[in-house]
Parts: structure tokens; sequence; C-alpha cells
């Protein structure tokens, strides 16, 4: 792996992508640098910097490959045919050689890891007391990049007895030898989390709030982040060290006290692009709908062709099993989830929704769709449709883009794992007002007390839904934890089958269910008619054992064959040599 050669890439590609409101991503290509040219300015700081956040503009990472790995969940399917490589994330058959998207994105994370440990290293050979208020910042950028990429890899690949591999290059004794090094693998992942929360703090103590920052600076690291992502790392570590869950809600706390986040009034409010910097933003992609910039992800879960105004691809779709986890009160089911019949915006006309493109399911993602209701549709003399005017979305279609930036980390994320670790103290009393705090916005009609596990798992759902929050590993986590009710509850979310609900016209919004070829079911307690198993056996039972193969997943066969015995492959998947 040549680390150099790494970052020079990520560095020459800058500005490919912008992804924040200000300009400082907008850079502009200006030859090969190397290293006895570079590192001499704060100039060169902000341009070593922007290339750490191009990861998170790619197709293949938070444009939609990273969520493929959700249709092993419970809550989305594949709302269109995918390849091979795609339906063995969903079937949870992975065995390291033929589940293309993960491999392209375990390459780009430690490619962004070795990028953001370059940086770290030059930026510590100046000084403490002569660094400027820009290298400063940089240098907690940095940390808080490695940390984020570390950890991505670490919570999917690392088990208690197999950790993920991992290098400080500032504690390289030969840096020109070491640098094109094949990083050591970690014994354990509590090993990784160790050295992850350790960065994060690097970050944490040379980064600001984020209330602080200037518009200009919108989309940086920050120390909210920082902390943020810590409390996450925790409570994966809590897995295998439950010691682990007192240190979360001081956190929580400090990042509520001191950085000013908080709750939106509005659940609704959230996805709306006027408030993507609001107190509950904590982290996200930045996106815009000009220069094709940000994440695609509200583009590619949009009804495929868009009814024949707009390139949608219709690549994710709720199931009957999420539908069915709202009650009728709870105002997140309908800021979260269309079903035929339900008005919405859509090019500055009133729509009512339904869907006759690929898999049959009966329901659509709306969370990211406020882009899409704005502007007109264009029309010839005869009523057809010839274009569209919206200035909050990509005119490129293959790239489609828009003005709503696609949360990664909101705070009411952090308040329920406030409520979680007290809940996993026996301090059940105590998270009962960080969780009502969520279920009051959401209007539910219920008011905890002595909220438990099943109540915190209800509601992460429903808040969560659909966000890059990681459903599929909240499963996991919590079905590996033991035999109560709740952790069989988790396990049989995994392994259940997914419906979806039949209609006797799926062009016709008003289109009556169709209990003929349709079953009535019982989900969440609750009747549903007309109801079908997903299709293209995205929908099929699975097999799954807590702590087992599929726990987590395998490394690509060709990165442990050419790390000649340095990567040891998980547990249960072959390494062909």
């Amino acid at each position: 792996m040549k680390m150099n050669k790494i970052f020079l890439s990520l560095l020459i590609a800058a500005g490919t992508f912008s992804s924040c409101t200000g300009d400082w991503l907008d850079t502009v290509k200006e030859g090969t640098p190397n290293e006895s040219n570079f590192w001499k300015n704060d100039a060169d700081y902000i341009k070593a910097v922007t290339t750490l956040y191009d990861c998170y503009a790619y197709e293949e990472t938070w444009g939609r490959d990273l969520f493929y790995e959700q249709g092993a969940a419970d809550d989305i399917v594949f709302g269109r045919s995918r390849g091979s490589s795609q339906m063995n994330l969903a079937k949870l058959k992975m065995n390291g050689s033929s589940e293309g998207p993960i491999k392209w994105v375990y390459n780009q994370m430690y490619e962004t890891m070795s990028a953001a440990n370059n940086v770290i290293y030059h930026a510590l050979q100046i000084p403490e007391t002569k660094r400027t208020p820009i290298q400063k910042r940089s240098l907690g950028e940095a940390y808080f990049m490695r940390a984020f990429t570390h950890y991505m890899i670490a919570y999917r690949y690392g088990r208690p007895d197999n950790g993920v591999p991992f290098v400080k290059y500032e504690d390289f004794t030969d840096y020109a030898k070491q640098i094109n090094e094949i990083p050591t693998q970690q014994a354990t992942v509590m090993d990784d989390y160790k050295l992850i929360v350790e960065d994060l703090q690097k970050a944490a103590d040379h980064l600001d709030w984020f209330k602080n920052y200037s518009t200009d600076d919108y989309g940086r690291a920050t120390k909210d982040a920082a902390l943020g992502y810590m409390v996450k790392t925790y409570a994966f570590w809590a897995q295998h060290d439950k010691s682990q869950w007192t240190k979360i809600p001081a956190l929580v706390d400090r990042i509520q006290n001191e950085g000013g986040r908080g709750l939106l009034d509005s659940y609704a409010d959230v996805f709306k692009a006027d408030n993507e910097w609001s107190k509950e933003y904590i982290w996200s992609v930045s996106s815009k709908g000009s220069n094709y910039a940000g994440s695609i992800f509200p583009g590619i879960s949009l009804e495929n062709k868009g009814w024949g105004v707009y390139n949608g691809w219709g690549y994710m779709k709720p199931t009957l099993e999420l539908f069915a986890e709202y009650n009728d009160k709870d105002v997140r089911r309908g800021v979260t989830i269309m079903q035929y019949g339900d008005s919405f915006r859509y090019f500055g006309e009133d729509w009512k929704w339904y869907s006759n493109s690929d898999i049959e399911v009966g329901f659509a993602f709306k969370k990211y769709m406020e882009p899409f209701s704005y502007g007109k549709i264009l029309r010839d003399a005869n009523g057809k449709v010839t274009g569209y005017e919206n200035s909050h979305i990509s005119t490129n279609g293959d790239r489609p883009t828009t003005d709503l930036n696609l949360p990664l980390m909101r705070f009411s994320e952090l308040l329920l794992f406030k409520a979680e670790a007290l809940i996993m103290q026996g301090q059940n009393a105590a998270a009962a007002e960080p969780l009502n705090r969520i279920a009051t916005r959401a209007h539910e009609g219920i008011n905890y007390t002595n909220p438990t596990m099943m109540d915190l798992m209800h509601q992460r759902r429903c808040e969560l839904a659909f966000e890059w929050t990681d459903r599929l590993m909240d499963l996991k986590r919590w079905a590996g934890s033991g035999n109560a009710d709740w952790n069989k509850d988790a396990l049989a979310k995994i392994k259940g089958a997914k419906h979806g609900i039949k209609h006797v016209d799926r062009t016709n919004p008003n289109s009556p269910i169709d209990t003929t070829n349709g079953q009535t079911i019982t989900v969440n307690g609750k009747t549903y008619q007309g109801a079908i198993v997903i299709g293209a056996g995205q929908g099929d039972p699975k097999e799954y054992e807590p702590g087992g193969t599929y726990s987590v997943l395998p490394y690509e066969i060709n990165q442990v064959i050419k790390s000649n015995g340095k990567l040891k492959q998980n547990a249960g998947y072959a390494s062909n040599f």
C-alpha cells in the first residue's frame, strides 16, 4: 500500500466534489505536489485537509453502496433487481469475494485514513507553540477523519478475537520505509475502539464547537462531531465491555450544554434544507443541487424515472414491517414513508403517491423529498412532460444531488444513546427524560416512566429510519447481548421475512389493496390485508447466529492473500490460502 501515492492522488482529486455552504471545498487542480514542495504554509494544509472530505461524496460510499448492507435488515428492500454482490449482502451470504460494494468502501476508508495520517504526521513536525490557527484546526480535522474512517471499518469488520488494521504515522521510527508497509492488524476490536476514542479526543481538543463556526466553514469537522462519534464508539465497545456505557450520558450532556445542541420542535423540519445546520445537526454529507456536489442518495431513493419528470433511481423502498412499527398518531411515519394516495408536493404541483416501477412494495421513503417539491414541470401543448425547472436539484439525473444535506448523525440519536446507556446500567427511570423528549416531539401519545430496552429499540427505529445510523448493526449488537426478550426480538428482526402491500392497479394512487392475490398477516399486533413477501428473494427469512460468521463483514480475499499473513480473515470465512 503506497501511502504517499494515495495521499497525492486524493490531493489532485480535490475539488471534484464540493460539499459545504462555503467555498472551502471548491479547490482547483494545480499540478502534482510532492513532499519536498508541500506542507509549507496554511494554504497547503487547507488543500490537504480538503481531500479528506472527498470520500463522503462518492456514489460508492454515502451515495448508495454503503446502504446496500441494510438490505439484510428489516427496514428496507432494494426497489430494483440487483446483482449477486448486493443480494449476497441482503441475504447474509457474504464470502469475501463477491460483495462488490463493500470492497470499494473498504479501500476508500483506508485511502482516506492514510491521507489523514499524512496530515497528522506533518503537522506534528511543527512545534505546538509555532502552529498557526489553521494548522491547529487542520490537525483536529485530520484526527477526526482518521478516527471516523477507522471507526467505519472497526465496527463493521472487527471482532473481539480479531481487530482491524490500523497504524499511526506519528509513531513511525522510519517514516520513508514504514509508510509503504501494510498497517498492523489490531488483536481485538476493543483495541481499535480505544485508538479511535483517543483520536476523537485529540480531534475535540483541537476543534471548536459548531456554534462558533462561520458559515464559510460549515461542513468541517467540529468538537460536536468528534464527541458525538465518541458516544457511538463507546456504544459499540460496550458490546464487549459493559463499563463503557457509563461514559455516554455525560458526553451527551456536554454536547447539549456546552455545544448548544438540541431538538427542533418539528420532526418534519429536520429534513428541510433551511434547517440542515440547525441545533440538531451533528454531522452530515454536505450537498448542493449545483455542481453535482455531495450525496446522490435523495435521487437514488426517488421513484425510478421520477414519474417521467426526473431521473430517480428507485433503489431503496421501505417494508411493511417498518410501516407497522409506527402508531397512527406518530408524525414521523408521514415524514418518513408514503403509501398509496398520500399527498406530496412535486416540482410545484400537488401529487398523490403511487409506484408502478420495478419491485412492488406499496411504500416509498419521503425523508429526502423536500428539494423535489420546488420548481415546475414543463409540458408541451398536448400535456407531455418535456422537462423541468428546479434550482434545488442537480441538472444531471445521472448524479442526482440536491440542496438537502444527508444527515449522518443528529442530536436525537445522541439522546437515544444516552437513554440506552442509562437503561443498560439499570437506571431505567432516568432514561425516561431523554426518551420522552423524542416521543413527545413525535406526538405518539406516549409518556415513559420506566422505559425498557424494547421501548428504546422502538424509538430508535422510528426516529432514525432510512438514515445512515446503521439499523443492521444495531440489530446485530442487540441480538448478541444475551437471551432477554429484547435480544430475541432483535434476532427475529434480522432473520424474519420482509413484506410489502399489493394493490389492484399500481398506476392508480387511489387503487384498492389486492386482497385476492395478497395475504392477510399480523405485524406488530396489527392486521394487514394484501401483504406480499418482497420479490427477488429479498424478503425471504435468513439464517443468522449472534456472534457468528455474519456478525461482521469478511475481509476481501485478495486483501488477505496479498497481505502475506499480516491480515487474518474473520472467523467462518474462507481465506483461500
